[in-house]
């Protein structure tokens, strides 16, 4: 693993990762630029990437090197003054707003929610109410129930008891966003008073929480992915003074879900669990992306990428990607980076280029066992297979050459296995997921 190994960079803050960067001003709009030609980048993709955008119903793409802009992009209706909303990419700045409060001796992750919140914030028993820390809100382990209506009811009566907390990871947003009451209440003072002063001042980063929802600009959005591909300083000021939190908010905060630290997607780990399922997928999540990658992920793909082995920062604006887009991932991750690993000449992806050249891709992954399933087979057609772990043949048929839409006989959830291969080519085998 390669996050285990860069411990060592954390420990002394503002360490001298970013003391090449640049940041811009914290008032007016003047942003220093820099040519990607000039970092050997293969400029002539650039309009690649931008179709490819604007076919994504993307609104607005920055790319960062070191801080100054290398690419900036916006859809025609949208523009770099325009706001959009984070979605659950804000679940990113909590978590480094939870890190600053503890620092400021507002709080301490450690200590029982109700200790701020006060008794009976849930309806569960008091003794496992009592099990629950603001650590466990960061982690998405507080074992209260999801299986409500409205995932983001904060009333009482809608936070039950279902496991022991740490015990059951589960991405349900309800406990997340009473972070932000947690926050306030603790600082004194409303979540956008709050933002402000521990943050948003000290990197000029605009915006707005609009009912738990965070509002802002691209530009606002990088400057926040700045800031923490500085490892939580600003220009050579540390914001974020403790190296620990810092290092744990990015590396894996538990073993259930290895993939996610403290409200962060991470990049290279072996297995991760999806939004809205129970269970696990082999593999890193972002396989074309480089493999220290770190992410903010939002509803309808919002996205800041912050990766430290290539000095980016990433992000994207827009409506939904593809029409399967879950709540944080979606199969626009991996096609996105496996446009800019040509662009940026990547090497450090968690998958090998021979892996990805030719690889049929099957949408949505995973896919409902009553909605057909997309194939785009970029070569030519090819004989196809579907079979259980068992070994039971559950479809056979031509996969064709293009997109094309396929009925699977799928009669239980869980791992199936589609298989293709041509007459002297070596076969494929690609996981697929149904629930």
């Amino acid at each position: 693993m390669l996050r285990p190994l860069i411990l060592l960079f954390f420990l002394v803050p503002g360490s001298s990762v970013a003391q090449n960067y640049y940041y811009p001003p914290g008032e007016g709009s003047d942003w220093e630029t820099i040519e990607g030609s000039s970092l050997g980048w293969n400029t002539m993709l650039y309009a690649s990437l931008f179709r490819f955008l604007d076919d994504h119903n993307s609104k607005s793409f920055l790319v960062l090197y070191q801080g100054r802009i290398a690419i900036e992009w916006y859809a025609d209706d949208f523009g770099p003054e325009k706001w959009w909303y984070w979605a659950s990419a804000g679940k990113s700045l909590t978590a480094s707003l939870v890190g600053i409060a503890q620092q400021k001796d507002w709080l301490d992750i450690n200590q029982k929610t109700s200790d701020i919140l006060g008794d009976g914030w849930t309806r569960a028993p008091a003794d496992k109410e009592a099990l629950i820390t603001i650590r466990h809100q960061l982690t998405m382990t507080t074992g209260l129930d999801d299986r409500v209506d409205d995932q983001n009811c904060l009333d009482p009566e809608c936070l039950n008891y279902r496991a022991d907390a740490g015990t059951r990871w589960f991405y349900y947003n309800a406990p997340y966003r009473l972070l932000e009451d947690v926050l306030a209440k603790a600082g004194g003072m409303n979540i956008n008073q709050v933002t402000n002063t521990l943050l948003g001042n000290q990197i000029g980063m605009g915006g707005l929480w609009l009912d738990y929802v965070r509002w802002g600009t691209a530009r606002d959005m990088a400057r926040f992915g700045l800031f923490a591909l500085s490892e939580g300083s600003w220009a050579g000021k540390v914001v974020l003074d403790d190296p620990a939190y810092f290092y744990d908010m990015i590396h894996s905060s538990q073993s259930l879900n290895p993939s996610y630290g403290y409200l962060w997607w991470l990049n290279g780990y072996d297995s991760y669990i999806l939004p809205g399922f129970g269970f696990s997928w082999p593999g890193p999540i972002i396989p074309d992306a480089p493999a220290d990658l770190y992410a903010a992920l939002g509803k309808d793909d919002q996205k800041i990428y912050v990766v430290p082995s290539k000095d980016l920062v990433v992000v994207r604006q827009g409506n939904k990607a593809v029409p399967e887009a879950l709540l944080a991932l979606s199969p626009f991750d991996n096609e996105l980076w496996h446009l800019l690993q040509a662009i940026i000449g990547g090497s450090t992806s968690s998958r090998s280029l021979d892996q990805r050249s030719d690889a049929i891709k099957v949408y949505p992954n995973p896919a409902r066992m009553d909605q057909p399933v997309c194939i785009n087979n970029p070569g030519p057609a090819l004989n196809g297979k579907l079979v259980d772990p068992s070994g039971k043949v559950m479809w056979t048929g031509i996969v064709a050459t293009g997109q094309n839409l396929y009925h699977f006989p799928v009669k239980h959830s869980g791992l199936f296995f589609l298989t293709v291969n041509g007459q002297g080519s070596l076969p494929k085998t690609s996981k697929l997921f149904f629930y």
